[in-house]
């Protein structure tokens, strides 16, 4: 049976979900993501028994952007309506604070998972810009 939790987890859970990814090098210490977690306004975990195996988090001013920065289910774990409970909640997070501006980056071949949730993909000549450096 999986639960969902909106209190923070801890770094090594949310590391060793991190590592599933293929997102990041997973040299990077649990400090890292400790240090990535302090700056979230909102998340929510799911955890199967103690295991975490998915994960939303929401970076935001908490009134008129905010950024789905990671969703994260466990490969195991995909494909059960998981990752749309995740995003409903982070989305009623938003909504609750009447936050308009709900953006993310959305992983190759998962759009068509975000379109069923409302999310459009932006114009190619729309805003937005990213940097990208080797840090």
């Amino acid at each position: 049976m999986i639960s969902l939790d909106t209190r923070l987890t801890t770094a090594a859970a949310f590391k060793a979900l991190y590592d599933t990814t293929g997102w990041g090098p997973p040299e990077r210490d649990t400090d890292y993501y400790a240090r990535a977690l302090a700056g979230s306004w909102f998340s929510v975990s799911a955890y199967a028994g103690d295991e975490l195996v998915g994960f939303a988090r929401v970076i935001s001013d908490g009134h008129l952007h905010a950024f789905i920065t990671e969703m994260i289910v466990a490969p195991a774990f995909q494909a059960q309506c998981l990752g749309s409970q995740l995003l409903d909640a982070a989305l009623a997070a938003c909504h609750a604070a009447s936050i308009t501006d709900v953006q993310l980056f959305c992983a190759r071949g998962k759009q068509g998972f975000y379109e069923k949730h409302g999310f459009l993909p932006r114009p190619q000549d729309g805003p937005g810009m990213q940097l990208v450096t080797g840090v």
